[in-house]
Order: structure tokens, then sequence, then C-alpha cells
């Protein structure tokens, strides 16, 4: 047919349409050619943003770098067998990790290890449940009501869920633990410092006061690269996971720091139960990963290593946010940390948490890095 042919580009966008019919070919008919611009690009206004799930790929450039010095080598005969130290508490734990685990700790300041039980989970998630089973059957009061499980508020939001997850006849969630009363029955209190979501350094808040409350302590932030290390943390219960301390969130790693060898013993049952233990090839990327972390701290200056210029990028992030919302001051806000001294650095800084806090009258949100 010797007709006009129209060549319509839709991109199905309702932009504006430009026709050309100037266009000729051989046999003398004219082509006409439609092409559609695309509408101005237009930020949806809504007052919800959604940032529900953090990833700490923050850190991937630095790894990039220099991350072939963690390189291993793991051949078809490794990691055949389901133990690793049948003579240790953690059985299924590698000795490299738990090595690598005490110097980190060492070189930074952050824990002390001395005279503790070091007891691996998948990531620090699974060894709070462990820790919840452990506490809420050590003493007689097992067959009573269940234990009370609180948290002083603003706390990590999934806290309340792993609790209530399983329905456990043995703990419940008790809610905020600056309005629980502690007198009555025994309880067990999470104290996260520095805290998740808004960085606070915290202490209990109703356990010190009654006497009579069980202790975890959620320390995962308490790195150089987010808070100045004041003091070696000295408690029953020390949480950690490689996901806060270098990023390495894929690998599933995290670690306990358990003073009571009986409760130490629970929680390696609760692993054996539930997971029979933890990747060997996992422990063995973690124990190389924080040996080479360790040894860096300990050849160089605070500055140069992988605390120092991850701290930089922390707060680099942070002043960029604090730019961004200077001038709506009647909108958002944000909090203001006061300068400490750092043990590992020698210097004071600000904490740069990893999680932003930004209030404001429409919305509450937490910025994970």
């Amino acid at each position: 047919m010797g007709g006009k042919k129209l060549h319509n580009h839709n991109n199905n966008n309702n932009g504006a349409v430009d026709t050309n019919s100037n266009n000729s070919n051989r046999n003398g008919t004219t082509t006409t050619t439609t092409t559609v611009k695309p509408p101005p690009v237009t930020l949806q206004q809504s007052p919800i943003i959604n940032l529900d799930r953090g990833d700490p790929s923050v850190f991937e450039p630095y790894w990039r770098k220099n991350g072939g010095k963690c390189t291993i080598t793991i051949s078809g005969h490794d990691s055949l067998s389901y133990f690793s130290d049948p003579n240790s508490v953690c059985w299924y734990m590698e000795p490299e990790l738990q090595e690598a685990i005490r110097r980190v700790h060492r070189v930074v300041g952050n824990a002390e290890t001395e005279g503790c039980h070091v007891v691996a989970g998948t990531g620090s998630t699974v060894l709070f449940q462990a820790a919840l089973y452990a506490l809420s059957t050590s003493s007689s009061s097992v067959a009573a009501e269940p234990m009370k499980v609180v948290c002083a508020a603003p706390y990590y939001s999934q806290y309340k869920e792993q609790v209530e997850l399983l329905q456990s006849r043995l703990y419940e969630w008790g809610g905020d633990a600056e309005t629980f009363d502690g007198s009555a029955a025994p309880f067990i209190e999470v104290v996260t410092s520095p805290n998740n979501p808004d960085g606070s350094l915290r202490e209990a808040a109703v356990a010190n006061k009654t006497g009579n409350g069980k202790l975890i302590h959620d320390l995962a932030y308490y790195w150089p690269n987010y808070t100045p290390i004041t003091r070696p943390a000295d408690y029953d219960i020390m949480l950690f996971t490689l996901t806060k301390c270098t990023g390495h969130a894929g690998s599933r790693i995290g670690w306990a720091l358990v003073k009571d060898v009986e409760v130490a013993k629970k929680m390696t049952t609760f692993m054996q139960i539930t997971t029979i233990g933890v990747s060997k090839d996992s422990q063995l990327r973690a124990a190389k990963i924080l040996d080479v972390v360790a040894e860096d701290c300990e050849q160089h200056a605070a500055d140069k290593t992988f605390f120092g210029e991850s701290r930089k990028l922390m707060a680099e992030r942070w002043e960029k946010l604090r730019e961004a919302v200077k001038d709506k001051k009647d909108v958002f806000t944000l909090p203001k940390y006061p300068k400490r001294y750092c043990n590992f650095s020698g210097r004071y800084f600000q904490p740069a948490p990893g999680k932003k806090n930004i209030s404001s009258n429409v919305m509450y949100c937490v910025v994970r890095t």
C-alpha cells in the first residue's frame, strides 16, 4: 500500500508528541515520524519514607581496596566434621575464630575477654535467642509464669519480634524498661549500647535498681568506627556481630562473650538444637578478616586502620545529613552527640552512629547505613 506510514515510538510516557512529515522514500511516499518526549521528572509527594532494611555495603570501597589480604583457600576435604574443638564449651567453634575475636577486642580495647567463654552464632540474632533460652531456664522459676523481657525505649524493633516469634512459655515481651516494675518477679533486660536507633550510650534502666534482673548487653555498635571507646565493656553476656564490626553481613557470624560457664553451655545447647553449630567456612573467613583488622591496628596509626578510615566515612555521611536538613529545623531534628575521648584513637570525637535518627512532625525514621 502506498499510503502514509506512522511510526509511533510509544514508551508509555504521557509526554508531548512531535510530528515530522518532511521525510520521503524512493516511491515518493511520505513517512511521518512521531517521537514522544518523556515528562519532566518530579518527586512524589509522600509523608512516608520506607527505610525498613539496612545493608552495611557502605564499607565495600574499603574492602575492594584491601580485601585481597583476607583471601583464604578451603579445600574439598576441609570442614567435613561437625566438631571443631570437642574439649571447648562451644565445641563447634573454630579455634582460629576464637583467637581472632579475643585478639581484636584486646587491640581495640572495647571488651574484656579474660574469664569469658566465647560462643559463636549465625549472626548475633540467634545468640540473642540463645541467651534468652539460657537465662530463662537457669532458675527454679522455669515452671512459673514466663519471664518478662524488657528494653528501654527507643529500642531495636526486632527485639519484640524475636521475643514473640516462638510464643515461648519461657519468656515474653514486657515492653519499655523505663516503665517496667521489676520488683516482683525475675526478668531479663536488654541493654543496647550504643543504642539502636539513637546511638546513645546506655546502662541498665531497671535491673540496677531492683537487683533481680538478668542482663543481656547488645554491643554490636561498640566499635571505634561508630563511637569513642571509653573503656572495655565488662558484663555477664555481651553480644557482637561481624556485620557491624567490619560490614560483612553476608558471612552471618556473631559471637557472645559469656562469664558464666553454665549459661555458655546452655547457649551452646540452643545452637546445637537449632542449627547444629555454625558454618566452618564462614568462621574461617571471619577469623581471617578479624586477624587482618587486628594486625592493621597493631602496625599502623589508628587513623590509617579500617576503623579509622570507616569512622571518617561515617562522620562525612553524618555531616552531609546535617547539611541537608540544616535549613529545615522546623521539620527535621537530628540528635546531637557530645565529644568523648577514645582510648583506641587517642583523640576526642563525636559518635557517628550506624543508624541515623531523624524525627519530624510528620514521621519518625531511622536511616540505616
